[in-house]
């Protein structure tokens, strides 16, 4: 109890120190041009945010909401099969004894350890060998490999899965693509909810790829776009406000996925208590 003040104290600061940036971008995003600079940083003028958006989602016949939907696409798409070739690789890992087992894995941490900026160049040479760069799938098959994914699914498969269920099963006649989707899946729920939100931001955040990878505007993610309006603000000085009210809208889907997926950590951690 006695540590109780200072521990809120530091998670009060802590809280105010993460929100404070997007306050400020939230408060910029209703500024007109003529306020931003003007008015005091962190609290509101006179509200235009309604016209803002409106202005960003029409500038250029809609080209800021091309790159959302490219997001979406590369995001989603990555998000929901490397969660389950993860999730797939995982779990094989920590059911089934076979020899080289523990190299895999071990190789697979490996990957967990080279960054993203090592293996930007490599792919660029392998994509544009296959006469694949700036395309679609220049920036979507890379986003399928999460081998962070695959590290946590094995944890938690030898963790929450029985061997003994999965004996069971199979003694039932359930196939092993069956105890998988109908038995193992659920059980692992919790961390596959975590691969999936850590996939999902990772490629909805994800600039080096898509910069290297991409030429074409009309196959930007919206990182990449926000990034071009803002090397062009010297020049074009009302780009400034679009990729501020842009900036905003783009982290709209990562906390509606948040928001949406979290009662599925709370249910998993519930259902351990009560085991």
């Amino acid at each position: 109890m006695k540590g109780r003040p200072a521990a809120m104290t530091v998670m009060g600061v802590c809280t105010v120190y993460f929100l404070t940036p997007i306050w400020w971008l939230f408060v910029s995003a209703t500024k007109t041009r003529a306020d931003f600079t003007t008015t005091a940083p962190l609290w509101f003028a006179d509200v235009a945010l309604v016209d803002n958006v409106r202005e960003v989602l029409t500038y250029r016949d809609g080209i800021f909401v091309r790159w959302m939907g490219n997001s979406v696409l590369y995001t989603a798409g990555a998000a929901l099969i490397g969660t389950l070739l993860a999730a797939m690789c995982g779990y094989a890992l920590a059911i089934y004894r076979f020899p080289g087992r523990e190299t895999i894995f071990n190789v697979v941490l490996g990957g967990v350890l080279v960054p993203a900026t090592a293996l930007a160049l490599p792919l660029f040479l392998i994509f544009s060998r296959a006469g694949a760069a700036n395309t679609f799938w220049a920036v979507f098959l890379p986003s399928l490999v999460n081998p962070f994914g695959v590290y946590l699914a094995r944890i938690y498969a030898a963790a929450s899965v029985p061997g003994e269920l999965v004996e069971a099963a199979r003694i039932d006649g359930a196939g092993e693509v069956r105890t998988f989707f109908t038995i193992s899946a659920r059980l692992m729920l919790p961390a596959l909810v975590t691969i999936f939100l850590f996939q999902f931001t990772a490629v909805w955040n994800n600039f080096l790829l898509p910069l290297i990878m991409l030429g074409d505007e009309r196959l930007f993610p919206v990182t990449l776009g926000l990034y071009t309006w803002n090397t062009q603000v010297n020049q074009v000085p009302q780009l400034r406000g679009l990729v501020l009210v842009g900036a905003l809208l783009s982290v709209v889907p990562l906390v509606v996925a948040f928001l949406l997926l979290q009662r599925f950590w709370r249910n998993g951690l519930g259902t351990g208590s009560v085991k």
